[in-house]
């Protein structure tokens, strides 16, 4: 067996310029994606980004792999056939708040649902950024920009809670100003065998500086950031001295001075209800009290088999119990018939 060469971040560098905002957290995500690779084991050759359309979807360009700059939305059905026909190659879809929510929104929870073995990396700036500043499927209702001048009257998608509705085998959240936490997550998705979908909160500078700035600031983000841990409790606070307990099926924050550690929520990827539950940690105004919000892996199924495998095995099986095929007849069908 020849041994892979052993690769650094820089090889995976392509030789184009970068060519997003100053201060983008688009740069940030480059970075950690270059850096994580190398850690795989693989020849960069088996690496494939595919994207859509939109500041994110650059990427291809700037990572020395093979790689293709799509259409608008259609990155998630492009990287599902190349997978299907090239099952070896480890496919990557890189896509934006707008690309994947709005126009791409079909293609979206259809792959989630097939559960083709995808790496999707979903950057959220809460904005479309390449057309210059309108409010996306993600900005908060209110927001007012080039498009809702007077406050966007649409309620926000809430990435997470439609991935896990679609049946997502893998769904977690990271940010982009915390590159050690998003190594991690993407090594995560990298291992399981399935859809992983990552949303990584990401600052537009230019069009809407500081979203997620309660949550990447020193001042504010021990009190306003969850980071999930599977087998551990929900604890955050600057001290960790808050948790979270579930009376029933609904959240409590506790201080843990006052509780037994035994009644504190212990989070659990595997658990459906729960992640659903976490998932509302964003938006559900039933919820009483302010809640932080969750980073980290929110859901892991390993046992739905992925569409590439299903796909192939059925083509094996037909080759094993019908030899070659016969176009005409398949055109033809089942329900067809001849009058003399």
């Amino acid at each position: 067996m020849t041994a892979i060469e052993k690769l650094t971040s820089k090889d995976f560098a392509s030789d184009q310029e970068v060519r997003w905002c100053p201060g983008c957290g688009d740069y940030s995500i480059l970075k950690q994606v270059q850096t994580v690779l190398p850690d795989l084991g693989r020849p960069k050759e088996e690496f494939v980004f595919i994207s859509g359309i939109g500041c994110s979807s650059r990427f291809p360009y700037y990572m020395d792999t093979f790689g293709m700059h799509s259409i608008h939305g259609r990155a998630t059905a492009i990287a599902t056939g190349l997978k299907a026909t090239r099952p070896d190659l480890s496919v990557w879809v890189i896509t934006g708040d707008g690309d994947s929510m709005s126009i791409g929104g079909n293609h979206f929870i259809h792959m989630l649902r097939r559960n083709p073995d995808l790496n999707v990396l979903l950057f959220n700036n809460q904005i479309y950024g390449l057309t210059k500043g309108q409010y996306s499927p993600t900005s908060e209702q209110g927001k007012v920009t080039k498009s809702t001048p007077m406050g966007s009257v649409d309620y926000p998608f809430n990435p997470i809670a439609l991935c896990l509705g679609a049946d997502a085998t893998f769904v977690a959240r990271t940010m982009d100003r915390d590159p050690k936490h998003q190594q991690a997550i993407i090594k995560r998705g990298y291992e399981h065998k399935g859809t992983s979908m990552i949303e990584i909160y990401q600052n537009c500078n230019v069009f809407n500086d500081g979203a997620f700035e309660i949550f990447t600031e020193k001042g504010s983000k021990k009190q306003e950031t969850l980071f999930m841990e599977n087998g551990k409790p929900l604890l955050f606070g600057e001290q960790n001295e808050k948790g979270i307990m579930l009376d029933g099926f609904k959240p409590v924050i506790v201080n843990i001075s006052d509780v037994s550690s035994n009644d504190l929520w212990i989070h659990d990827e595997t658990d459906l209800v729960k992640a659903t539950i976490l998932s509302r940690f964003y938006d559900d105004a039933s919820i009483e009290g302010h809640f932080p919000r969750p980073f980290g892996v929110f859901y892991v199924n390993e046992n739905k088999a992925t569409f590439d495998d299903l796909f192939n095995a059925q083509i094996e099986e037909a080759k094993t119990n019908y030899g070659k095929g016969d176009l005409d007849k398949l055109l033809a069908g089942r329900e067809t018939w001849v009058v003399n």
